[in-house]
């Protein structure tokens, strides 16, 4: 598959291939700080999956304390993509869902919870909850 996202003015354009490394609604306060909100819904994909244009109208944003930056439009504000720890994008399910006619893609939907150790509230859904990472201990 191919996704297409551009950014609100359109000057950005992320150009998603394949499959993401990771689908989830993450729960840490890193992502909360960094994203200004309480769960991020989002895809993780490697680098070499996407392709991002009008790079002179990207405003970057280092987390002063964390190895994470967030990727912005400078003229329309929104949000583009995160870089984690790992190097991979991130990209927030609300871009996919709003160029896809306010649906989620199927195959791009959350498979788990992580870091479900720091949730602020429960979700009460069939997915595995993660008290951190993927590979770690769940929550019963």
């Amino acid at each position: 598959m191919t996704y297409r996202l551009p950014c609100d003015c359109g000057k950005v354009m992320l150009i998603a291939r394949g499959a993401p490394a990771a689908r989830a609604i993450c729960h840490c306060h890193a992502c909360r700080d960094l994203y200004g909100s309480i769960v991020l819904a989002a895809t993780a994909w490697p680098a070499e999956q996407v392709e991002r244009s009008g790079n002179d109208a990207v405003l970057e944003y280092q987390h002063p304390t964390l190895q994470m930056r967030r990727i912005s439009c400078r003229h329309c504000g929104e949000i583009v993509h995160g870089i984690n720890r790992l190097g991979y994008l991130i990209i927030p399910n609300a871009r996919f869902t709003k160029h896809h006619h306010g649906v989620m893609p199927k195959e791009l939907m959350p498979a788990m919870h992580l870091f479900y150790e720091s949730r602020v509230f429960d979700i009460d859904d069939p997915l595995p909850k993660y008290l951190q990472g993927w590979d770690g201990e769940r929550y019963n």
